[in-house]
């Protein structure tokens, strides 16, 4: 079975790093089950931009560049022959390559960080970059992530009632029905009457708005399982803050999907705070949805 963006390619950002390494082999078994290309992308540009520069040395950086992508190509098609697998070379930041070459596909894929940054940095500026202006979803894999193709796969989504909570459950739903996996999708509830000292809200039934809460939360999940019958998912409804509750929630996880911000953003916010938490806490790939995909 085709996928419904059939023609469109998943683009994987590559550097030869550790990350960059296992969001390969993750975007490669991702192309298999999807049935479309890979597109392998490097972005490369003089270190120092400042300082002008001859054509000669440009293009040594250049040949440096172009052998690097096709360390990348040459993996895939050693380890997934049956894939289609093209080179993207540009020349540019990364983020700004990597958002551009995303207009064309249907799913970009990159490590949790690159070359670049200090030893202990947990999330590179692409990993935070890329999702917060992307069109299309965006999947942050980890080093230590498990195999996308293990048994018995378990996506977990975030749900919160926002338009970017109802786009990832449907992405979350797809992925599931591409890998004979199942959704367990949660909605973490707090009570706002809890809050310590002059911050607490006077004259709240906690009781009744959890429980309106969490009957809405039902009813989308619902309203969006009726179209995949044939996906297990089973339904969590916290009383944790969402953060905690979260990467809790995927520490046996194959997949944590979540919008790219829910309710309670700040306006100016381009990711919420469940999904930086997301990002820099849990150790499963984290797909990072728009408000629509």
């Amino acid at each position: 079975m085709k996928d419904r963006h059939d023609g469109r390619s998943i683009l994987v950002g590559y550097d030869e790093s550790s990350g960059s390494e296992q969001a390969l082999r993750w975007a490669a078994e991702e192309a298999r089950l999807r049935h479309c290309p890979l597109l392998v992308c490097h972005a490369w540009q003089w270190p120092y931009p400042l300082r002008p520069v001859g054509e000669q040395m440009l293009a040594q950086v250049e040949r440096i560049a172009t052998a690097v992508v096709h360390h990348g190509v040459d993996h895939v098609r050693e380890h997934r022959a049956d894939t289609e697998v093209r080179p993207l070379l540009a020349k540019g930041p990364v983020s700004a390559v990597l958002l551009e070459a995303a207009k064309k596909a249907q799913l970009v894929v990159l490590g949790s960080r690159g070359v670049g940054g200090f030893e202990d940095l947990r999330v590179g500026s692409a990993a935070v970059q890329v999702p917060a202006h992307s069109t299309r979803p965006v999947v942050v894999v980890r080093p230590a992530a498990e195999p996308i193709d293990r048994p018995g796969s378990r996506i977990v989504v975030g749900i919160d009632g926002s338009s970017a909570s109802k786009a990832a459950f449907g992405f979350a739903l797809r992925e599931a029905t591409l890998r004979g996996g199942t959704v367990t999708a949660i909605c973490a509830w707090w009570d706002p009457g809890a809050l310590p000292g002059p911050d607490r809200l006077p004259f709240v039934d906690a009781a009744m708005m959890r429980a309106g809460a969490e009957t809405r939360f039902q009813q989308v999940v619902s309203l969006l399982t009726d179209r995949y019958p044939n996906v297990p998912v089973t339904t969590e409804f916290v009383g944790e803050r969402p953060p905690r509750a979260i990467v809790e929630a995927t520490r046996d996880a194959t997949l944590l999907v979540l919008g790219r911000s829910g309710l309670g953003s700040g306006t100016g916010a381009l990711l919420g705070a469940v999904t930086q938490a997301a990002l820099s806490g849990v150790h499963c790939p984290v797909v990072v949805t728009p408000a629509s995909d």
